[in-house]
């Protein structure tokens, strides 16, 4: 079984070869190291090697691991997972960036909870581009005025979109997604694109994103949640 070093590797390795092939500076794509079910030692072993930013799904799991994590120098941790409005106050405890936010209401909320901490976060919009039913996000239609919304909360800072096509094993579905996606961002000005996981990263790279959200790839299969 390989190690946590050379699984990063080869993620780097894939990273780089994706951006020669679009071209693009791979120092642009933020990896992205998803620890959702993952303890808080498996965050602690990716941060000794290098790794800074670190995606979770859940406010509640992740406050368990918080206390050996939150201090660590320069990490960053970004909520990637739904989140209802009456977890916003937690939220904005915890995490430096919210990739989630798919309402005014949400936003509104966050602002108000960075207010009461001092904080700025650092936000996205998830936008919704399948017809899962189970999938979250804004509708594209309804982008114009969360944008306006964030733009009035002086304690967000909107930075991009980001999305979560429907599984699938072929990498290649995703590209139509990954490419609506950068379209609604030039639309609307945005430079942030946090789209692709462990199995279509590349697809993602050449299709402009600059945030890859890797677990399994680094971390291996996860157990189920419980």
């Amino acid at each position: 079984m390989e190690s946590l070093p050379e699984r990063l590797a080869a993620v780097r390795e894939r990273i780089a070869r994706a951006a020669e092939r679009a071209r693009r500076d791979p120092a642009e794509v933020t990896l992205l190291a998803v620890t959702k079910i993952f303890p808080a030692s498996a965050i602690q072993e990716a941060y000794r090697l290098g790794l800074r930013e670190f995606g979770e799904n859940y406010v509640q799991e992740f406050e368990g691991k918080a206390p050996e994590v939150g201090r660590l120098a320069g990490a960053r941790f970004h909520l990637i997972g739904h989140l209802q409005s009456n977890k916003s106050k937690k939220a904005a405890e915890l995490f430096q960036v919210i990739q989630t936010v798919d309402s005014v209401k949400l936003a509104g909320r966050l602002n108000e909870a960075g207010a009461a901490l001092g904080v700025t976060l650092d936000v996205m919009l998830e936008v919704k581009l399948s017809h899962e039913d189970a999938k979250s996000g804004a509708d594209p239609d309804q982008l114009p005025e969360i944008i306006a919304a964030v733009h009035q909360c002086p304690n967000l800072r909107l930075f991009g979109l980001m999305t979560m096509p429907p599984w699938t094993g072929d990498a290649e579905a995703a590209r139509p997604i990954f490419r609506r996606l950068r379209e609604l961002a030039e639309q609307h000005g945005l430079g942030g694109l946090s789209m692709g996981m462990s199995h279509d990263l590349e697809a993602a790279i050449e299709e402009g994103s600059t945030c890859v959200r890797v677990g399994t790839a680094l971390f291996g299969k996860r157990a189920k949640h419980q």
